[in-house]
């Protein structure tokens, strides 16, 4: 195991309130966009979280009123054109990685989503386990606007399952905005809060979910992921080994023991 509480990111800000980590991007000027580096530095981040004993969830959140605008059009879609086949590939594929990184790091990880989330900033807020945002938030799916397909970094396997087949090719294949109140009514977002409270509601919800069973939290995230590939008989096979994995943590017993003295259970993490 490890720590990240002092991580000192060169790409973008990196926080810590308690037990749960925010991460902003930190190009407010510009809508926040994603380079190279920020790309490799966010999957390498995530890879490491799955070892951090001092992180219980993460809120990725925004930043001067914006939460991603996507790859720099000068930074990454300027040298794209430029590339041969195998560099391309190199890239779409650590692209890719920073969204396995995402689901299998191991944290309840909630994006907190105000204005610009498009392209690459959709998909991260379509990675994360929970979702909230403003009313002003704008959510677009952008690739075909730059002659690319809809299917971007796992777009579409994970979006269908969020909003539904039909919702997510309107949106993959025509690249327009999904208002906050489409998303919140197809279930994208989880809800939706005004600019000057988002961040207190992310920490809040994450807060709730990091004093839960924090192993545990992790099993749900990991099942949650895995079950969609899954027939009914194998998840609830793979349920039960799940199930009788956390039933031998403290926290179980703690939460018994909680029970019958009726109070609340404090849950450590083991």
């Amino acid at each position: 195991m490890s720590k990240l509480a002092d991580l000192k990111p060169n790409h973008f800000k990196w926080t810590m309130d308690g037990a749960v980590a925010v991460i902003r991007l930190d190009r407010p000027e510009r809508k926040n966009p994603l380079t190279f580096e920020s790309y490799a530095e966010l999957r390498d981040t995530f890879r490491d979280l799955s070892y951090a004993e001092d992180v219980d969830a993460v809120v990725f959140a925004s930043n001067g009123g914006n939460f991603c605008s996507g790859g720099d059009v000068h930074d990454i879609i300027g040298p794209l054109v430029k590339m041969d086949m195998k560099q391309l590939l190199a890239f779409t594929r650590m692209t890719g990685d920073l969204v396995k990184a995402m689901l299998g790091c191991g944290k309840p990880v909630i994006s907190a989503v105000d204005g610009v989330c498009v392209g690459a900033g959709a998909i991260i807020s379509m990675a994360s386990d929970l979702r909230l945002a403003t009313p002003e938030a704008k959510t677009g799916f952008l690739f075909t606007k730059v002659g690319l397909a809809g299917c971007d970094m796992g777009a579409c396997a994970i979006l269908p399952r969020i909003i539904g087949q039909g919702r997510a090719a309107d949106l993959l294949y025509t690249g327009r905005i999904m208002s906050a109140d489409e998303g919140y009514n197809w279930g994208f977002f989880n809800a939706l809060h005004g600019a000057d409270e988002l961040d207190d509601q992310a920490l809040k919800l994450a807060h709730r979910i990091a004093a839960g069973p924090t192993f545990a939290n992790g099993i749900t995230k990991t099942q949650l992921n895995h079950e969609w590939n899954m027939s009914p008989d194998q998840a609830i096979e793979a349920e039960a080994q799940a199930q009788a994995i956390c039933m031998q943590t403290k926290d179980f017993e703690r939460a018994y023991h909680a029970f019958v003295a009726k109070e609340k259970p404090v849950f450590e993490g083991n």
